[in-house]
């Protein structure tokens, strides 16, 4: 195996971060700054719920468009996270992160003054280019930047925080900014933070390669993003639209592209994902149960929301602000996970503990009625720091057992695995609940009522008084029920992934 070391730039400023990383100070400024990027990628994931309304009145998208202004960012982002990891490796992580911000900071000027739905389908598509370089580069970073085992795994355990609490605090943002500025406001906030990384960036982090990379492999990067972008797209789909023939052809064909990525992989000489990467101490583990921990995460997260809004009868905005109360208790996991690590308790059981949690949390969900807004948000709760913990372990411990100079292309495997569960969960818990949804729904119940809740509470607005309101109470006890249905489908999988996670992991 290659020696891993870092590279330099000649004595400079840009290099004063190598020469002063010593410094607590300069660490914990050099660790905010790191932060800002990632706390903005992961807001980008949510930050046109609210906005959407006042998109589709100024710039008046087609239904096609519109799904394409959501979802293409998304899309990006999944498809592109393991060719830019793999990048940044030999061309520099920092050199890759400041070229990412440049692109974010660049897109969402573009996406704010956007005076067309194909113009903002295109700027989304940048910002998610520039969020597949900076995601994988700040994790990446931490690995070289933090060699001590205990700082390390703090630094780790604050940005899972961070990007955990970025997509819930995306949603509140865009709700605030919209209410009183022009949707385009949603994305001018990414210019300030994409400035200060662009210009303290070059002094403050240390910059960091691969200092034998070998051939880039371009044959792999159309490979790569042909096995997961069907994939995501086809479990994205199925929850809201059924097992269409479409999507499942979707994802077969994914499926096949990925056979002849890992194919390719372990015959060419220059590899895009290493397959030794996978075999080193606990990485393969490490990704399996990052994917599960993210599909339960995701899956519970869009039956809360639409509780808390939908059951619940909040305004979004108001629905918004309660969803992110569970976010509180976040930034307390992650290091009070590593504080437990670094006193001795075994990795393994700390991360069973982790899906015991988040098992809890959806017990909690299972006893939820129409009107129980403190037991969801303190299911969320306990689901949140719960994936946290998990999530802060998993990837010190692939970080830690995946060579230094492969830092980049683990980081970028992990936060794939993360994007693929995500679908996952949407897909398999959200047929779950609607499933059950479906069948506790009166059969005199209107055809669009059957389907959806939002159907259901749109149809009974157009009814008359005592009927409309027969039909909330059937609708929202129906989804409940969906919910509960779910919840204990994943309160099931948790738990035995609590029990291998403490088999698989012991003592690693």
């Amino acid at each position: 195996m290659t020696n891993p070391t870092s590279t330099t730039a000649p004595p400079t400023a840009a290099s004063l971060a190598g020469r002063r990383w010593g410094s607590p100070l300069w660490g914990r400024t050099a660790l905010g700054v790191l932060m800002l990027p990632l706390l903005l990628v992961s807001m980008d994931v949510s930050v046109l719920y609210f906005a959407l309304p006042a998109i589709g009145a100024d710039l008046r998208p087609t239904g096609t468009q519109q799904l394409w202004i959501l979802d293409i960012y998304g899309f990006v982002l999944a498809g592109l996270l393991m060719t830019m990891g793999a990048l940044g490796d030999r061309i520099g992580r920092r050199r890759l992160l400041l070229v990412g911000a440049a692109a974010f900071g660049g897109a969402s000027l573009l996406a704010a003054y956007a005076d067309s739905a194909g113009t903002l389908i295109a700027a989304r598509a940048v910002l998610g280019i520039g969020g597949a370089t900076l995601m994988p580069s700040t994790m990446a970073l931490l690995r070289t930047m933090f060699t001590d085992p205990g700082q390390r795994a703090k630094a780790i355990g604050l940005w899972s925080g961070v990007m955990t609490s970025g997509i819930a605090l995306g949603s509140v943002m865009s709700g605030i900014l919209v209410e009183h500025f022009w949707w385009g406001s949603v994305f001018l906030v990414n210019l300030p933070a994409m400035a200060l990384l662009l210009l303290l960036g070059p002094v403050l982090l240390p910059e960091s390669r691969n200092p034998s990379p070998g051939r880039f492999d371009w044959l792999s990067v159309p490979l790569s993003m042909a096995a997961v972008l069907p994939v995501v797209y086809g479990v994205k789909e199925i929850p809201s639209e059924g097992w269409h023939p479409l999507y499942v052809v979707s994802i077969t064909v994914g499926l096949l592209f990925a056979a002849l990525f890992v194919h390719r992989q372990r015959t060419t000489g220059s590899p895009l994902i290493p397959p030794a990467l996978l075999k080193g101490r606990g990485f393969t583990p490490a990704l399996v149960l990052n994917l599960v921990a993210s599909l339960a995460m995701l899956g519970s997260a869009i039956f809360t929301t639409q509780y808390i809004q939908s059951v619940l009868g909040m305004s979004p905005l108001a629905a918004a602000l309660w969803s992110l109360l569970p976010s509180v208790f976040i930034g307390v996991a992650g290091p009070l996970t590593a504080q437990l690590v670094q006193r001795g308790a075994d990795r393994g059981y700390v991360v069973a503990g982790g899906f015991a949690a988040m098992a809890a949390g959806f017990v909690l969900l299972a006893l939820v009625g129409t009107d129980s807004l403190w037991l969801v948000l303190t299911g969320a709760g306990v689901l949140a720091c719960g994936m946290v913990a998990i999530v802060s372990q998993l990837t010190d411990l692939a970080l830690t057992g995946a060579p230094v100079e492969r830092a980049g292309t683990a980081s970028s495997l992990l936060e794939t695995a993360a994007e693929l569960g995500g679908a996952l969960g949407m897909a398999v818990l959200g047929s779950i609940g609607t499933a059950v949804y479906r069948h506790e729904m009166p059969a005199t119940a209107p055809a669009g009522a059957r389907e959806t809740l939002g159907g259901a509470l749109a149809t009974a607005a157009r009814l008359p008084g005592p009927a409309g309101e027969a039909l909330t109470r059937s609708a929202r006890e129906a989804f409940t029920s969906g919910m509960q249905g779910a919840a204990i489908a994943g309160a099931v999988l948790l738990t035995l992934t609590a029990v291998g996670a403490a088999v698989t992991l012991r003592r690693r």
